[in-house]
């Protein structure tokens, strides 16, 4: 493995053979080209689902155009989210200062949209030249009465993940604004973005067994349910990575105990409603989780072994955001019979580490922040036949010959949930075994 720069070679480990601890969660190497985004694009994805919100970026127009329509998030009402505002500072405004243009575009778009709540989002260039945000917002919440809502996050002050945390304490600001009556057993869920509509399959799975879902943070996200979000009862975690800093700030604040689950395969669909009903120690709700499962396992169970048939031996590489992802891709890709010979995250822990090498089969590359060069030598020793991966993996994929099944941020097909699984088995399928694999080189 020459083509792994030395000071990353504790960042990749291999199952079966690597004793030591995989080294992760810390910044990305000057120099590798890390497959990683900035902090303000951490914090933008966590926020942008929140549709009747206002999203001002102060900064240049392309940090704006980076994040538009970062994530496919679907809203059931409101679409001012998929609208993308900047103040475009210039270098005029780099010399003199940019409070006077985040004033003035406040206003207008306040008075314009009439938005429920507005987040205005720090770049590096703001983090140089020092505008008090703070104050200008401060300003303008005083005028317009909605909450205007600074999210510092000049890309250079760490990692993504950091970004997360910064949109955490953001929405922090948020909860305990408004009290509504809550019904029982109602939760908030944490970390789904509703991608393609995932949510929406969630809220019904949870009806089916009497749970009431209070607010989701962030996708398909209203201001009101937000500021309400502190008279749940439990806090369920999907993305961790993303938002356990959340679920850990409304547990000292609310205490409000707080699960984290995967929604992604149907083991762990499964697990996730098993888990709400434990927590509510309710017999009748657990019942109902029980059949729901018996009915899902029925109908899929049989299409899902067509697949497995035809794919078995196949060969996946898996490249995403947070580990927790990754672990749930391992388990889903083993059911229609797709072995996991790299594995890999950009935001992983050392925990998450551990579990996925105690998941996969010996001999699979384990990796922490890769870049595209080592990226595409694993793919070539181990002999993948389909990468797994986001929008910055995908021309790796396409440049080694390589089928690519996209989970990230935009799809536009449900993955989450038991549906979801059924078009994730379909899009392997369609890919892997696409004729066009005859026509490229191996």
């Amino acid at each position: 493995m020459g083509y792994i720069l030395k000071e990353r070679k504790n960042q990749v480990s291999v199952a079966g053979s690597c004793a030591e601890t995989i080294d992760c969660n810390k910044a990305s190497l000057a120099g590798s080209v890390s497959q990683r985004a900035c902090v303000f694009c951490g914090s933008r994805v966590v926020l942008y689902p929140i549709a009747d919100a206002l999203h001002l970026i102060h900064g240049p127009i392309g940090c704006a155009a980076y994040t538009w329509d970062i994530r496919g998030s679907l809203s059931s009402g409101p679409q001012l989210h998929r609208l993308s505002f900047s103040t475009d500072l210039q270098e005029r405004d780099v010399i003199f200062g940019g409070e006077k243009k985040l004033e003035s575009a406040l206003k207008e778009l306040i008075s314009l949209y009439h938005p429920k709540a507005a987040f205005v989002y720090t770049t590096c260039i703001v983090g140089v030249i020092g505008d008090d945000v703070e104050k200008i917002c401060e300003l303008a919440e005083k005028e317009s009465g909605i909450p205007v809502i600074p999210v510092q996050s000049p890309g250079f002050q760490g990692t993504k993940k950091d970004g997360y945390r910064i949109a955490c304490d953001a929405l922090f600001k948020l909860t305990g604004r408004i009290d509504k009556p809550t019904p029982p057993h109602s939760i908030n869920i944490l970390g789904d973005f509703n991608l393609a509509g995932e949510l929406w399959m969630l809220i019904d799975y949870y009806k089916q067994i009497g749970v009431n879902v209070n607010c989701s943070l962030t996708g398909d996200g209203r201001v009101e349910d937000i500021g309400n979000a502190h008279n749940a009862s439990l806090n369920v975690v999907q993305c961790s990575g993303s938002m356990s800093h959340l679920a850990v700030m409304m547990k000292e604040k609310y205490g409000i105990p707080w699960k984290k689950v995967s929604y992604f395969g149907i083991e762990d669909m499964s697990e996730a409603l098993y888990e709400v009903a434990r927590f509510f120690d309710d017999q009748e709700m657990m019942e109902k989780a029980r059949e729901l499962v018996r009915k899902e396992f029925a109908r899929l169970i049989p299409m899902l072994k067509w697949y497995k048939d035809r794919l078995a031996g196949k060969k996946a590489a898996i490249y995403v955001g947070g580990a927790f992802k990754a672990i749930s891709l391992v388990k889903a890709l083993r059911l229609i019979g797709v072995q996991s010979v790299i594995v890999g995250s950009q935001t992983g822990t050392k925990e998450d580490y551990e579990i996925i090498k105690k998941l996969c089969d010996d001999g699979t590359i384990i990796v922490d922040d890769s870049n595209p060069v080592e990226l595409s030598h694993f793919v070539k020793e181990k002999g993948a036949d389909i990468f797994i991966g986001g929008v910055k993996e995908r021309p790796i994929a396409f440049k080694i010959g390589l089928g690519f099944c996209d989970h990230n941020h935009e799809r536009k097909e449900a993955l989450s949930g038991y549906e979801g699984m059924l078009n994730f088995a379909k899009e392997i399928y369609s890919t892997a075994m696409s004729p066009i694999w005859q026509f490229t080189k191996k």
